[in-house]
């Protein structure tokens, strides 16, 4: 059951209609891999595709996409309504219904009580959340729309740590007012790369975006109205995201800049609504005017609705077990924006693995987690889980160590088989990854054909010709060398996906290879469990900063506790050492 505040609003985009981003794209992906909506959803409302970091390597590349907001909002509406397991309903949560320390059900506004073993609260920016602008205060979640204060309440009186975190949106505009003319273009891009394995092709026509650049005018503007913005004058307590910061924090952070990039990103194929990604403010609305005003092509722009900052409750994701389950209320998950994070991907990640442990919880299944060497999903949940938050968590490639192994374009084969053994996919999609794995293996197989240099440099590799045969696997490791040169026509009966994942696979395959021995290794240490009753002052040899560091997060595997910040390797033999004797 998914219980909403309103039915129309599955599927709303609160910020930027966009969808993937660097990093972020590797967690579409992975969604995608399990059958979940998202990246379809994209791909049906996608008007601009641009994959980011194109110039780099395949593991830092970034697929993103820029979606019409209300297809996007009625796909997803759309898939909701045809789930035949799934009800809906539309009501406020005001309560949790406990029973010896447990989940035992909720309640909601109206009077009812929903009898659950397992309940997963995704309350985004709505738990006690509050807007502001200039001097103007809301209460709410976003614009016109009611926040959740009695699960708040609720959640203080448990005790559980609730912290205040902020975020923003820009003000936005009327594209039918903007002199696109003087503006450089940014074209969709030309190739037909979709987010979806089961897309194959884009139903969407595709528009191009502009990008503008602030001015010194505009960063005038911006430090005039500094002193009534919430962020400066004190009414906003709560960090905001460090890597999408707002335009007041640019200004004030790099004042020696003469102007910082604006993407005007369209909403929409029948709605002239324009997102200025980069202008993130929370200044009056009479000096966002003239700070828009002040921007190249932008100048008679109409703004359509302000922008705003919103603060919030969420939780410290250092309570939760890596399955996302609050680890003194057995049965209560959390995802999204209450876990510390920004952003719908990182939200629909946890989503996933939250959805999935309260679906096993009720049908007394085996819990998933998701390590730092099988998933950017289990990257994030560790980083929240063992180091917490001190601003909205944003995923990034450079966060996953093992980055080369976990690309965006081999999501399905890192995830299918586990996704395929918890009974998480469609008959559709099943079908679909078991022949894209016949087909994997086939190629792989081809890949062991031998080729002379010759062969290779005829071909058109610009190789030397020194007289060596290497198999077609082994020539792919140079990047002079492509896959139709070393098997000429792979094109006309491969399919171009997996043929481009094998072709990467290849050319990383010996830092994969060694990426592979350090996740075994990963996962060994990570079956060293920690006794969660572990008296770490007891430790011999540890110092009080080492007990103190690990008594914080009680790290439950050795594995954990070697990625708490600021541990040494002494401490973690100590500890090792310790827990071995313990158990003799």
């Amino acid at each position: 059951m998914l219980v909403t505040m309103k039915r129309d609003n599955l599927g709303t985009m609160s910020c930027n209609p966009s969808i993937g981003g660097v990093g972020k794209g590797h967690i579409v992906r992975e969604v995608d891999a399990f059958d979940g909506l998202m990246a379809r959803a994209a791909d049906a409302s996608a008007i601009h595709y641009r994959l980011l970091n194109r110039s780099k390597g395949a593991a830092v590349q970034g697929p993103r996409v820029q979606a019409d907001r209300r297809r996007y909002a009625a796909v997803i509406a759309t898939m909701v309504a045809a789930e035949p397991r799934l009800s809906v309903v539309e009501g406020e949560v005001t309560g949790l219904r406990l029973s010896g320390g447990r989940v035992v059900g909720i309640d909601l506004a109206d009077g009812t009580a929903l009898t659950t073993r397992a309940v997963v609260v995704a309350s985004g920016t709505f738990l006690g959340g509050r807007l502001f602008r200039g001097r103007w205060r809301g209460e709410g979640g976003r614009i016109e729309e009611r926040p959740s204060g009695s699960l708040a309440a609720q959640f203080r009186s448990l005790g559980l740590p609730i912290e205040r975190l902020k975020t923003g949106t820009p003000p936005r505009l009327d594209g039918r007012t903007i002199d696109w003319a003087l503006l450089a273009e940014q074209p969709s891009d030309a190739e037909p790369w979709t987010f979806s394995a089961l897309t194959r092709t884009r139903p969407c026509p595709q528009i191009a975006c502009a990008v503008t650049r602030t001015t010194e005018r505009t960063h005038a503007v911006i430090r005039a109205a500094t002193p009534d913005s919430p962020l400066f004058s004190g009414a906003i307590d709560g960090a905001g995201p460090r890597y999408c910061p707002s335009v007041e924090d640019k200004v004030a952070r790099f004042g020696d800049r003469d102007g910082h990039q604006v993407f005007l990103e369209p909403e929409g194929l029948d709605d002239a609504t324009v997102y200025p990604n980069g202008l993130s403010t929370s200044i009056d609305a009479d000096a966002q005017a003239a700070m828009i005003a002040s921007i190249p092509g932008l100048e008679r722009a109409r703004i359509t609705v302000p922008g705003y900052a919103v603060e919030y409750d969420h939780l410290d994701p250092r309570v939760l077990e890596p399955t996302l389950e609050v680890a003194d209320i057995p049965g209560l998950f959390m995802a999204g924006q209450i876990n510390g994070t920004t952003g719908y991907e990182e939200a629909a990640g946890q989503g996933l693995v939250a959805g999935i442990n309260a679906a096993a919880i009720a049908l007394d299944c085996e819990p998933l987690v998701l390590d730092r060497g099988s998933s950017y999903i289990g990257v994030m949940i560790d980083d929240l889980v063992l180091q917490g938050v001190t601003e909205p968590y944003r995923m990034l490639t450079a966060r996953a160590e093992y980055r080369l192994s976990l690309r965006a374009d081999n999501a399905e084969t890192r995830l299918g088989a586990t996704a395929r053994a918890l009974g998480c996919l469609g008959p559709k999609r099943a079908a679909h990854q078991l022949r894209r794995e016949e087909e994997r293996a086939a190629l792989r197989t081809r890949l062991d054909t031998v080729r002379s240099v010759g062969e290779v440099a005829d071909a058109g590799a610009e190789v030397v010709r020194d007289g060596s045969r290497r198999s077609a696997w082994e020539w792919l490791r140079f990047d002079t060398v492509k896959l139709e040169q070393v098997l000429p026509g792979i094109a006309a009966d491969t399919d171009p996906t997996v043929a481009a994942e094998m072709e990467q696979d290849a050319r990383y395959a010996p830092y994969i290879e060694r990426q592979a021995a350090e996740i075994a290794r990963l996962r060994a240490e990570e079956r060293i469990a920690l006794p969660s009753d572990l008296d770490y002052a007891a430790v011999p040899g540890l110092s009080n900063e080492m007990v103190d560091r690990l008594g914080a997060v009680r790290p439950i595997s050795l594995g954990a506790a070697a990625r708490v910040r600021g541990i040494t390797p002494a401490a973690l033999s100590a500890v090792l050492l310790h827990v071995r004797k313990r158990a003799a």
